[in-house]
């Protein structure tokens, strides 16, 4: 039986692809210089033994790194004022002064009809979408089946 690195097999076009991905997988982590890169998927696709395409990425490592995903238990807690997630209090905040700001403004000329009603209105609506996305957000990250608690 013959193994994969004896010197008599031709390489095939998927196991060239692999190296080729794995080459430029090396440029993109920095391993490799982007002439390095060039020159090796040059003797790559002039190759036609299988023991030919492990000397181009004999000095790379098998596998490349993969960040792992955070783990939801390991996931920060929202930073929160009171029941209320920081950025929807900071953005709650920001249209209740300016909702001020205006009927003070409005209070000051001699005008009957009170047009800050206008802006108020969509600052509200801002901070009703952005109270919504969060929601969804916080429903989604917790969708899924129930996570076993951690034994200690």
């Amino acid at each position: 039986m013959t193994t994969p690195d004896q010197p008599g097999i031709r390489a095939s076009d998927s196991e060239r692809d692999k190296v080729a991905s794995a080459i430029q997988a090396a440029t993109a982590e920095g391993r490799l210089t982007m002439e390095e890169a060039d020159e090796r998927l040059e003797q790559l696709f002039a190759t036609k033994f299988r023991h030919e395409l492990a000397q181009l990425t004999s000095d790379l490592p098998s596998e490349a790194p993969t960040p792992e995903a955070p783990q939801s238990a390991d996931r920060k807690p929202p930073r929160m004022i009171g029941r209320v997630p920081l950025g929807l209090a900071i953005h709650g905040a920001i249209v209740a002064v300016w909702s001020v700001l205006l009927i003070v403004r409005w209070s000051a000329m001699d005008v009957p009809f009170f047009w800050p009603i206008f802006p108020m209105f969509w600052m509200g609506v801002s901070l009703l979408v952005h109270a919504a996305i969060r929601g969804r957000r916080n429903r989604w990250r917790n969708w899924g089946p129930p996570r076993a608690a951690a034994s200690s």
